[in-house]
């Protein structure tokens, strides 16, 4: 048994070698891996990469032949998390000429996103911003509008967008990739979405002008519509863009730890970004995400934001809204979890309640939240103000 074992152990760590020698264009240590035997299309367990992938993802043209001479399989598919064929690894890197090599061999220009994180030969290339071969590869009948990967996928036009690549997004306009082509399923993003939650701000005005629907719902997760990505990641311009093209300040917040522009920017601290939600009539009180969601209010007591808490308040904000079911918190028990004294003392004089019950899943109530926490005078804040050991 322990035979079997070594035998195993060495084939892999030959897999290994061969494959970290292609990676790093050792050509001589490749020539005796392959005399010695190595299973040239075999993957390695880890990254699932065979030799001809590792070696096209380092643009190492003599690999990549010597590789290929020796048999290797051209197009070997993508492993399931970030893996890439040969022809998606060397168009990711912007390595032409490998690009140029294995399409003369027959490498598939269409060759699937792998599952997780995967991309097409064109998406890895529009993602990388490399101009002349996403011209080469659409010459090449590659498929603009190829479908994502499932786990964190992302279209031609999506890759690009993401990046601020606005030349490749024009270019892609123009071969009728589709502005609203859907998101992968998991953490993925509409190319409107990708963009502004990136600022990409020329890169928002090219596709809203191609005619990009600002108001796609989020899928799955964390995932957030366009307005809510901006305003989360305190894009003020891509936000006043967002608006005025149209886009609904109170879309609602995705089912697992989502959230609406307004708690997505009181979360922040953006006290301008609240102004400018709160006037488009962002709703303070909208409802929150099943899982770890908060109202604009409990976001921002949480981050011990008080300016923030004071244009909530005034502007209608319930303090004493319920916690979401799963990991939520109360305004005030966020607010005291995180020792915010001066925050306290706003929602206690606000009328906040010191004994609402903990959430139904992971809660704290306010007077263990901040006993937990250490926070001593909170503590005696809130047992001046009737909280119940």
């Amino acid at each position: 048994m322990s035979l079997i074992f070594g035998v195993r152990d060495s084939l892999e760590a030959t897999r290994v070698a061969l494959q970290a020698a292609s990676f790093a264009g050792h050509e001589a240590v490749v020539d005796k891996l392959i005399k010695a035997g190595a299973d040239i299309n075999a993957s390695t367990t880890g990254s699932g990469r065979t030799a001809l992938q590792a070696a096209a993802e380092g643009g190492h043209e003599a690999v990549v032949d010597k590789l290929f001479k020796a048999g290797a399989n051209i197009n070997a598919p993508a492993g399931r998390v970030s893996g890439r064929t040969a022809l998606q690894a060397a168009a990711g890197g912007g390595h032409g000429e490998v690009v140029d090599k294995l399409l003369k061999v027959g490498a598939d220009v269409n060759a699937p996103a792998g599952y997780d994180s995967g991309r097409t030969a064109l998406q890895a290339a529009a993602g990388g911003g490399h101009e002349a071969m996403v011209r080469k590869l659409l010459k090449a009948r590659a498929n603009v509008n190829a479908q994502a990967g499932v786990d964190g996928g992302r279209t031609a036009l999506q890759a690009a967008a993401e990046e601020g690549h606005n030349i490749v997004v024009d270019i892609l306009l123009k071969a009728h990739a589709n502005v609203n082509a859907p998101a992968s399923k998991y953490h993925g993003r509409t190319a409107l979405q990708a963009a502004a939650g990136k600022g990409h701000e020329a890169v928002v005005d090219q596709l809203l002008e191609a005619g990009a629907d600002v108001n796609i719902r989020t899928r799955m997760n964390h995932e957030r519509t366009a307005l809510q990505a901006a305003a989360e990641m305190g894009h003020e311009a891509v936000v006043d863009k967002l608006l005025k093209a149209g886009a609904d300040a109170n879309a609602p917040a995705g089912i697992n730890g989502g959230c609406t522009a307004l708690q997505a920017a009181a979360g922040k601290g953006y006290e301008t970004m609240v102004d400018k939600l709160l006037k488009a009539g962002a709703d303070v009180n909208a409802r929150i995400s099943l899982w770890g969601g908060r109202t604009a209010l409990q976001a921002a007591a949480e981050g011990g934001h008080g300016a923030v808490v004071n244009k909530l308040l005034e502007a209608g904000s319930n303090v004493n809204s319920p916690g979401a079911k799963i990991n939520g918190r109360t305004a005030l028990q966020a607010a005291a979890g995180g020792g915010h004294e001066a925050v306290v003392d706003k929602l206690l004089k606000a009328g906040a309640n010191v004994n609402i019950p903990t959430s139904k899943y992971s809660g704290s109530a306010a007077l263990r939240a901040a006993v937990t926490g250490g926070h001593k005078t909170v503590v005696n804040k809130l047992l001046e103000a009737g909280a119940r050991s």
